[in-house]
């Protein structure tokens, strides 16, 4: 009879807490990101909203960046130029 060898998909949970940073107490001034991770619609829903938080919020500036696809993570260079140029960033998808 053939050895079978049955591998499971669930990875382990992580151990600790991470520590948040604290919520601004305003927006104004600050650089807004956005990181679109490719659905359809994301590009223009943030477009949007960025023009809003600037005229709204005072925001100073307004970053888009944008994953490779929704599958993966987005590069490391993609994480590290957003935390450089951004107070705050936000991810997400849309349809």
């Amino acid at each position: 009879m053939a050895k079978i060898t049955v591998l499971s998909p669930v990875a382990a949970a992580p151990s600790g807490k991470a520590a948040l940073p604290a919520w601004p107490a305003a927006l104004s001034g600050l650089t807004i990101g956005f990181l679109d991770n490719t659905k359809h619609n994301f590009d223009r829903l943030v477009t949007d909203i960025g023009r809003q938080l600037q005229e709204r919020f005072g925001v100073g500036g307004v970053v888009y960046a944008r994953k490779a696809n929704a599958a993966t993570a987005a590069a490391p260079e993609i994480i590290e130029s957003l935390a450089k140029q951004c107070d705050l960033v936000f991810s997400g998808s849309a349809d």
